[in-house]
């Protein structure tokens, strides 16, 4: 039991003073004032940006579309007879899409040009692709009249969502009163309808916001976080393991530790130029390929890996490797059976993390190009891509009022990846974590 001697009773005396007290209890009600208003703070900050993005973009998982008879006209569809799909690819579709419109709206006969131009204005200048397809899938349908589910304008999309305010004056909208009144007959009649907007994974580049999609810049993300998946984490395991296991501790150990833990803070840009400069413009790669963007990417996060790694594998104890040591095994044998195994709750971690910031990142990859209007997807790591954060800043970067909530869409689907791939780290941090 402490005892109070003449040397400490004045501070003793001091600490039981209640003015003093009730100063010390007051600073701790401020300190614990300040933290919730920061947490407080950084919680609305969060909620606004996901109230945002989610009040703009869950429009873009809807569609209008418009169910017309189209009738496939030989003369028009297959001149001269053929059939093959190179022939069957110049026929005038549009022309076929917009005489099924004029007949829908109630003209027996083809109406004046000023009228025609406004009609053309209901419907996607992408109608013709999808008439194609449907043709050059089934050529029996030639001479037919079908049903075929034609995507709406960007501006008759925008008007059924809320985005063209019905209340603006008719010289100052996008699309007139006239223009409204057979959207509404259409509507009324069942023809034009929302949907679900499965174009949003299955098309690609577009100028057109009602048919541009995402399906090129997932299949060029996927490309490359497979690429730094393969070079990164074997790598970055590597290398911290030797460092940690292996390597003398002597200067130049000590250098590289050093210029390892630089690199993890070198902005991003700098790798998109050692990118351009070494893998494109030396070793000739084609440029915005998924390759090259997936080994820019793994330069970046290869620092991230080595660091967790090195981490993951000073934390197990030193007993283990004693105890392995003492009964015969060899350094690397102790490595693999023991250390590793042991160490992977936070390798996985790091790895995932790593991976994570990597498939978040943009400019790198526009200094390697992969900013190309990309409409066919890729079916190698060697063809023309993008990548989802590329595709949402181009889509930022578009004048069109469509492009507004393909934007903020395209950044719930690359959040849902980086929540997804969070939620694994931390899943998989606890199944194997181990307590000492």
């Amino acid at each position: 039991m402490a005892t109070t001697t003449p040397d400490t009773l004045p501070a003793a005396r001091k600490l039981a003073d209640p003015q003093l007290l009730k100063r010390r209890y007051a600073a701790e009600r401020r300190y614990k004032a300040y933290g919730i208003f920061a947490i407080l703070l950084g919680f609305g900050f969060l909620v606004m940006l996901f109230t945002s993005i989610i009040s703009n973009g869950w429009t873009a998982f809807m569609q209008s579309s418009m169910t017309l008879d189209v009738s496939l006209d030989a003369d028009e569809v297959a001149p001269g007879g053929k059939t093959d799909p190179d022939s069957l690819r110049r026929g005038n579709y549009s022309k076929l899409a917009r005489e099924a419109l004029y007949k829908k709206l109630g003209y027996a006969e083809r109406p004046d040009r000023r009228t025609r131009r406004k009609i053309h204005g209901l419907l996607s200048r992408g109608v013709d692709v999808q008439i194609r397809d449907e043709v050059i899938a089934d050529p029996s349908l030639i001479g037919k009249t079908i049903p075929v589910s034609l995507l709406a304008h960007g501006n008759v999309d925008a008007l059924l969502k809320g985005s063209i305010s019905r209340d603006t004056p008719s010289d100052r909208r996008q699309l007139d009163d006239e223009q409204v009144a057979w959207i509404d007959k259409l509507v009324a009649d069942g023809s034009l309808k929302m949907g679900f907007n499965w174009g949003l994974f299955s098309q690609g580049a577009s100028s057109q916001p009602e048919t541009a999609g995402l399906r090129v810049a997932l299949i060029g993300s996927f490309f490359m976080m497979l690429t730094v998946a393969l070079l990164a984490v074997p790598l970055g395991v590597a290398a911290a393991a030797y460092l940690e296991e292996f390597a003398p501790k002597n200067w130049f150990t000590d250098v590289i530790e050093v210029n390892i833990n630089n690199l993890a803070a070198v902005p991003s840009i700098v790798f998109g130029l050692l990118g351009l400069a070494v893998f494109i413009a030396i070793f000739g790669l084609p440029r915005s390929a998924s390759l090259v963007g997936g080994l820019v990417l793994t330069l970046m996060t290869l620092p991230t890996v080595i660091i967790a790694t090195r981490a993951a594998i000073r934390a197990v104890p030193p007993s283990i490797r004693e105890a392995a040591l003492g009964v015969g095994a060899s350094k690397m044998q102790t490595l693999f059976h023991h250390t590793l195994p042991l160490a992977l709750p936070g390798i996985l971690t790091g790895t995932i993390l790593g991976l994570v910031q990597a498939l978040g990142e943009t400019a790198p990859l526009l200094m390697i190009g992969m900013v190309a209007f990309v409409v066919d997807a890729p079916s190698t790591p060697l063809e023309p891509a993008t990548a989802l954060p590329v595709q949402i800043y181009m889509w930022a970067t578009s004048a069109e009022r469509g492009f507004v909530e393909r934007t903020a869409g395209a950044t719930m689907v690359l959040l849902l990846f980086l929540f997804v791939m969070n939620a694994a780290a931390v899943i998989l941090r606890r199944r194997y974590e181990r307590k000492w």
